[in-house]
């Protein structure tokens, strides 16, 4: 097979197992990044391990740099102190941070060691963050002039600094006093228009900053309101410790949002095909395993009531429409609660306030459900009394969704469990379980009028 017939991923395999690591280079070199990391990722860890370490580091970087957090994470740890130091001491500074966050500790010393001081002081002070607050996202260095210069130094500066410029990231300048605080933001049209010997105390405005606590929904709720190209980041005292970028910003939604959605389809941590089969088959399993003992749970309460059914067996094809329609509801009361955990705008704590605004809108919208659902049963079998124990079912299964839906999120976070995670299962669990007892329980009390 010739080289215009191999996939991306093939050309690279051959390549690497003709052990010419200057074609090697050249192919990589020739590959769009986005691709490259693509072909790097459909090959077992062990060839991109011998790929990335044949790679300059600087191109090496920009490969682990498009990886998912946990393959990338992997890979690092697969490489020795040395090699993982000098492809991290390319990343930028955030990246770098988050990657030393996740790597066990011993190693994280091991790669801190083998890198040059400068950058292993910049990994350490940003390590230090979490990666969902504005401290974690940050870049440390930050393009800031004291309260002595003048429009003259900074237009040096973009000149002569053309590489010092790309890596602020194109914000604008701020200055500081004396002390390192934050006292002014420069914009680039008064730069432009201002005498060169103005100080940039004159033609300054007031900054808008976040603090490295702030969460990541504070620096977006910013950044919507403002049209920054950068947010500067203060510590408690006022000093300026960083900036965050708008592309930054727009980058670490995009994966919490891919993140979220892959914990409630129940992939807890980044998986890749190419990964061992035993690795995504545990990850998986621990999963499954426990939602299967969940269904068994409510298929358990089906079976309490098999004489019902078999009598009725008109409730058979209600069931699933009260149990969906139910965790329909409940998932929109999940989806509000962990918006507003994330925003702060409830803690954990707040369980009685959470469960009174949600059994409002529980009774509400069960009563409209249950209404449509109980006339189409009435319609459709001509027996009033099936539509009112369906209505009537769906209209209380939908006060406990939203009602569990609203506070199990809360709950899960109070005892330091993953909200994504496990919200969704006990959710339809629960709803299931109560839903199936409802229909069945009351059906079987009003058996002589159904039959």
């Amino acid at each position: 097979m010739n080289s215009e017939e191999l996939t991306t991923w093939e050309l690279l395999r051959e390549t690497l197992e003709s052990g010419d690591e200057q074609q090697l280079r050249a192919v990589v070199a020739d590959l769009p990044t986005a691709e490259a990391t693509q072909a790097l990722l459909h090959l077992d860890q062990a060839e991109q391990k011998d790929i990335l370490v044949a790679l300059k580091p600087e191109d090496a970087a920009d490969l682990i740099e498009e990886y998912p957090e946990q393959p990338a994470i992997d890979l690092i740890e697969s490489l020795s102190a040395n090699e993982a130091a000098s492809i991290l001491g390319e990343v930028e500074s955030d990246v770098q941070a988050d990657f030393l966050q996740e790597i066990d500790e011993d190693d994280v010393d091991a790669i801190l060691a083998n890198m040059e001081p400068h950058v292993a002081a910049d990994a350490r002070a940003l390590a230090k963050y979490d990666a969902d607050t504005a401290g974690g996202l940050m870049h440390p260095h930050v393009f800031h002039f004291s309260t002595e210069s003048r429009v003259s130094d900074v237009l040096d500066q973009f000149v002569s600094g053309a590489e010092d410029f790309e890596r602020y990231r194109g914000h604008h300048p701020y200055v500081v006093d004396p002390s390192g605080r934050l006292v002014g933001v420069i914009s680039l049209r008064n730069l432009l228009l201002s005498a060169r010997n103005r100080q940039l105390t004159e033609i300054m405005t007031a900054p808008i900053s976040v603090k490295a606590s702030a969460t990541i929904d504070q620096v977006e709720d910013i950044f919507d309101e403002e049209e920054f190209l950068g947010l500067p980041v203060v510590d408690d005292d006022g000093l300026l410790i960083g900036a965050i970028s708008r592309a930054t910003l727009a980058d670490e939604l995009r994966d919490r949002a891919d993140i979220e959605q892959l914990k409630r389809q129940g992939i807890v941590e980044d998986e890749l095909r190419s990964m061992p089969l035993g690795v995504r088959s545990k990850r998986r399993l621990s999963w499954l395993s426990v939602n299967i003992l969940l269904n068994i749970m409510a298929a358990s309460v089906i079976a309490m009531y098999e004489d019902t059914l078999s009598a009725v067996i008109a409730l058979a094809v209600f069931l699933p429409i009260v149990s969906d329609m139910s965790g329909c509801s409940g998932n929109q009361a999940v989806a509000v609660s962990m918006r507003e955990l994330t925003l702060g705008v409830i803690k954990p704590n707040e369980f009685l306030r959470v469960w009174r605004k949600e059994a409002g809108v529980g009774v509400i919208n069960g009563l409209a459900l249950g209404l449509l659902l109980g006339t189409a049963a009435w319609m459709w079998k001509g027996n009033p009394y099936l539509g009112m124990v369906v209505g009537a079912a769906l209209a209380m299964n939908t006060v406990v969704a939203v009602s569990i839906g609203g506070c199990v999120p809360l709950l899960l976070k109070f005892f330091g469990t993953d909200p994504a995670v496990a919200s969704g299962p006990i959710l339809t669990t629960i709803t299931d379980m109560v839903g199936f007892f409802l229909v069945l329980s009351m059906a079987a009390l009003a058996m002589p009028l159904l039959i």
